[in-house]
């Protein structure tokens, strides 16, 4: 390679892209797009919810409720730590796998290991699920 092809190569302009076309082509496609688009969009009807009031729980869940002194009420119905394995045991017999769960409604100030221990009681007992629920008292 001699001298004069290496300033021959360096005196021409690097190769540029033209992108006027492809601008040209995509305003066209953004007019024809906007133009084509509906001036009234479709609506669903929407339909909210009533909102919820403080029911009762349906008799199919268990709602395990401790208070600070450590009572017990399975569904409104007060029991004793004891009483508790043989009562749930016996309910979750006559449910189908997926519908053994218990929620356990426990004040926030309660000590960490009551709640273990009742967890434990309702997992020995056959409760599948069990889901904690705070106790605003």
């Amino acid at each position: 390679m001699s001298i004069f092809e290496t300033r021959a190569r360096s005196a021409s302009p690097p190769p540029v892209i033209n992108v006027t076309p492809l601008i040209d082509v995509l305003l066209v496609l953004l007019i024809i797009f906007m133009v084509i688009q509906p001036l009234n969009e479709a609506t669903l009807p929407v339909k909210a919810p009533a909102p919820l009031v403080d029911a009762p729980p349906m008799p199919e869940t268990l709602m395990l409720t401790v208070s600070s002194e450590m009572r017990l009420e399975l569904n409104s119905t007060p029991l004793e730590v004891p009483e508790l394995l043989t009562l749930l045991g016996n309910v979750m017999e006559q449910r189908a796998v997926e519908d053994r769960s218990l929620f356990i409604k426990a004040p926030p100030f309660l000590e960490y290991g009551a709640v273990v221990l009742l967890i434990d009681l309702a997992k020995g007992a056959g409760v599948v699920t069990i889901g904690l629920v705070q106790n605003e008292d």
